[in-house]
């Protein structure tokens, strides 16, 4: 005599049951995957504030030194890693190192600038311009920084240097980073940023490119 079988029978999903399925996997995604293009965005920060803490380092390392600042990076000894994505200004007029699409760079004497490098980033520009901001520079502590530059002559001199890239490839505002030997206010917080005070040789972020956009 045969016995019954006491397996379950099989059952596949339904068609709504499937649909509930794929519903919740785009609300996850739609909630997770613009977190992470933001949380990739800010990683990629790290280089500007990077390196701008590094030419404020090498610039009060020849200060000791010399006895003064000077706008040519090259003087100081600042030279950032090949494969930026942030263009650097030190002067308010522009002689740049050029980091070129076929891996090549032209270093003109007295450089104060350094662009992105092309052979890493395909760019509209290698030479972005920072987005405007006002600085209202402290009393005291010497002449103000050109913004970009040197003021004056030394002793009684101060510099400031900009970080300027593209981190969303969109054609609005640019993710624009300021460092100074000098304290500065800003009279209202900047977009993507709730603070006003810039203390001198910490990176301040003048226009977030990961929050804002025109």
């Amino acid at each position: 005599m045969r016995r019954p079988s006491s397996a379950m029978p099989r059952r596949g999903f339904s068609l709504i049951e499937l649909m509930i399925v794929v519903a919740i996997i785009g609300i996850l995604a739609a909630v997770a995957i613009p977190n992470f293009l933001k949380f990739q965005s800010r990683a990629k920060q790290a280089e500007a504030k990077s390196n701008l803490r590094t030419w404020f380092t090498t610039q009060r390392s020849y200060l000791q030194e010399k006895g003064v600042y000077v706008e040519a990076h090259g003087t100081v000894g600042f030279s950032p890693e090949r494969g930026n994505r942030y263009a650097y200004y030190f002067a308010p007029t522009r002689l740049c190192e050029e980091r070129k699409a076929d891996g090549t760079i032209t270093r003109p004497d007295l450089a104060n600038c350094i662009t992105v490098d092309e052979g890493k980033f395909k760019v509209s520009t290698a030479t972005p311009a920072p987005m405007p901001v006002s600085f209202s520079w402290t009393t005291g502590d010497g002449e103000a920084p050109k913004s970009p530059g040197l003021s004056g002559a030394c002793p009684g001199c101060n510099i400031d240097a900009f970080a300027v890239g593209n981190l969303d490839n969109e054609t609005g505002g640019l993710d624009t980073w300021h460092v100074a030997t000098k304290d500065a206010k800003l009279s209202t917080p900047p977009c993507g940023n709730g603070d006003v005070m810039i203390v001198a040789g910490v990176p301040f972020n003048t226009y977030n490119d990961v929050d804002c956009d025109l």
